[in-house]
């Protein structure tokens, strides 16, 4: 049975994030399954040029990782459809990251909105118990952002803030070496294997 990892990209600043994460699950042989929100598009659009158009969402994709999809197990919903099957509980799946969760979409899923797919697969993702990963991507924050933060963790989410630590490749680090720090912490918190970044090895230098 396909079970794949459901990956909502939300219009928080950071789609890098999103590309990084996606392209680590797919070199891992993990079936992913993926909902772009309607901000997210603006915001992948400022931020790479790229566009996702529903009709031509594999050639779209493809061109934004800068990969082949041909043969990747990778299955595209569209963020209106609320009968697709991430919508449902009974639809499998191993869980979900969030990357980047805007505060909005932090909201909706805290207070169970369902505005759009995205919302309601973490929703699911969450009421199933599954591993839910969601990665906010905003500062400063106000009470109200902290609050909904605090609701995802009692409802069993991972907040992972996109905080890259220096540590893995020095002050010198790249801006590619800080998004796959985020992502390989993602991943981490998913339990899926990766080689994003070097790890702490106990001994200052080490890097």
């Amino acid at each position: 049975m396909r079970i794949p990892w459901i990956v909502g990209v939300s219009g928080a600043s950071g789609t890098p994030y999103a590309r990084s994460v996606l392209c680590a699950l797919l070199d891992a042989g993990e079936a992913v399954d993926l909902v772009i929100s309607r901000a997210a598009r603006l915001t992948l659009l400022d931020e790479t040029g790229a566009t996702v158009r529903d009709a031509h969402w594999k050639d779209d994709v493809a061109a934004w990782l800068g990969r082949d999809l041909a043969d990747a197990d990778l299955v595209y919903w569209p963020a209106i459809d609320l009968a697709a099957g991430p919508s449902s509980g009974s639809y499998p799946a191993r869980g979900m990251i969030v990357v980047p969760a805007s505060t909005a979409a932090c909201a909706g899923i805290a207070i169970g909105l369902s505005k759009d797919l995205l919302q309601r697969a973490a929703e699911v993702s969450l009421k199933e118990r599954r591993t839910t990963v969601v990665v906010p991507r905003e500062t400063p924050v106000t009470r109200s952002h902290l609050e909904h933060l605090i609701a995802l963790h009692d409802a069993g989410a991972v907040v992972l803030p996109a905080s890259p630590g220096f540590y893995a490749s020095g002050a010198r680090a790249s801006a590619e070496q800080l998004i796959d720090f985020v992502a390989g912490k993602a991943l981490d918190a998913a339990g899926v294997p990766h080689t994003l970044f070097r790890r702490w090895s106990g001994e200052l230098g080490g890097r």
